[in-house]
This record gives structure tokens, C-alpha cells and sequence, in this order.
């Protein structure tokens, strides 16, 4: 009976997830396909508005929220929903999303919704979202579309508060400045000033600065890529002799 629960629990597992597993999907939405490295998804917002470590969290998890739930209700409605209307049905779920987490941010974070401005609204034309909707919730049940979704979230906002953390620091000094605007009195102490006296590098926080900054941060992927790629080719012949040792070896 156990041995059956257990083999009933793996095939549901296994169509769960179809052919792609939890570990490719989240490998995908952190480094493979990252939407802002790698598909540069989404570019207007992470330049704009990553100009400090806490802009950067704000709409990195009001993204990733978006994303998230809009997989999963177009992923439930799929099979009622015909390709001739599915673009735009995408588009009033994604904004419904949209508008729910502009009106908490208004509740909860209202100087922070200042700040970000018209991002937040935008929301609802960023890429990433609508090409997730389109591209894979569509054709997948709910749990992989939901973790499709915050994988790809989670992707784009680390990039964007590593670019955000990067900008603020050369371009203030400072990290995690007015991240109370966000966390709320608890985080009232939380800025690190890293360098004593510095004079602010204004390059660095406007928009110019963070194509600069970004240029880098794909450059530094793609080094890393190279040389995993360099790794796995320079292993593949070791394993090729080696195999063929045992069987020389073998034959004396």
C-alpha cells in the first residue's frame, strides 16, 4: 500500500513538472535564461529605476509577484481560453495584477510608490511577464507555470538589486540607504556607509551609468559560461582515455 502511495506520488510529480524539472526550470531563471541577462527582457525598468539597493528590491518583488500569479490563472484558464483571444486576455490578467500590487504599495509603501512612479504601472507591458504567459504558463499545469513564474522573478530582481547595489555604492558610498521606505521602521538603521566622505559619482546614478554597469554584468556572465564550456570539452577527452587504459590494460 506505502509502496503504491509512493509510486503514485512520483508519477504526479513527473506530470507535474512534464519534461522539465524544478532544478532546469529554477537553473533557467537564475543564470541560463536569466530575462535580464540573457534575453534582456524588462531593460526600461531595471535601468530606470535600479539606482539604489531599495528602488531595485521594491520592483524586483512587485514583479516577481505579477509574474508569479499572472502563471498561475492563465495557466488555470488554458484550455478555456482560444488562441485568437489569448494575447489579450494575458494582457487584463497581467493587469489586474498589476493594479492590485500598485494599490498595496499605495496602502503600505506609499513614499516608495512615489519614487518608483510610472514603473509600477508599467508593469503590465514589461516582456518578461506577457512572454512567460504566452511562451510557457499557456501550455503547463499550475505548480510548474507558479514556479516558472517566480524563478523568472527571482532572476530578473536579483539582477536588479545587484545592479542597483552596484550603482549605489559607487555612485553614493553607501548601501542599503532608505530601505525603511520599503521594510518600514525596522530598517531604519540598516545603511552602510562604506566610504567616509565620499563625493557622489553622479554618472553612476543616472541612466547612462547603468547601461555602463549592466554592459559588465553581461560581459561577466559570458565569461563564466565560456569557461564552464572550456571545462566540460577539456574533460570529455580524460574520460575518453581513460576508458580506453581499462581496456588496454584489460587485453594484456
Amino acid at each position: 500500500m506505502t509502496n503504491d502511495v509512493a509510486t503514485d506520488s512520483e508519477l504526479q510529480k513527473k506530470s507535474l513538472f512534464a519534461d522539465q524539472s524544478a532544478v532546469r526550470i529554477a537553473w533557467d531563471g537564475l543564470w541560463k535564461n536569466n530575462p535580464a541577462l540573457v534575453q534582456l527582457l524588462g531593460l526600461c525598468p531595471l535601468l530606470g529605476v535600479s539606482n539604489s539597493v531599495v528602488n531595485a528590491l521594491g520592483l524586483g518583488v512587485a514583479t516577481m509577484l505579477v509574474v508569479m500569479g499572472s502563471n498561475i490563472v492563465v495557466s488555470l484558464i488554458r484550455h478555456q481560453v482560444t488562441d485568437a483571444i489569448r494575447l489579450p486576455v494575458f494582457v487584463m490578467v497581467i493587469a489586474s495584477f498589476t493594479t492590485c500590487i500598485e494599490l498595496l504599495m499605495q496602502a503600505y509603501t506609499y513614499e516608495l510608490y512615489r519614487i518608483l512612479g510610472i514603473f509600477i504601472p508599467l508593469i503590465v507591458t514589461n516582456c518578461i511577464i506577457l512572454g512567460r504567459a504566452d511562451a510557457y504558463a499557456s501550455r503547463q499545469p499550475v505548480i510548474p507555470a507558479a514556479f516558472d513564474g517566480f524563478m523568472m522573478g527571482a532572476g530578473f530582481a536579483a539582477i536588479l538589486v545587484l545592479l542597483g547595489a552596484l550603482r549605489e555604492l559607487i555612485g553614493q558610498g553607501t548601501l542599503f540607504s532608505s530601505m525603511d521606505l520599503l521594510l518600514g521602521p525596522v530598517a531604519q538603521n540598516w545603511t552602510i556607509v562604506v566610504f567616509q566622505d565620499y563625493k557622489q559619482f553622479l554618472f553612476a546614478i543616472l541612466p547612462p551609468g547603468a547601461f555602463v554597469f549592466m554592459g559588465f554584468l553581461i560581459a561577466i556572465k559570458n565569461v563564466i559560461d565560456k569557461k564552464q564550456e572550456e571545462a566540460r570539452k577539456a574533460q570529455e577527452p580524460l574520460s575518453e582515455l581513460g576508458s580506453k587504459r581499462v581496456r588496454v590494460t584489460g587485453n594484456i
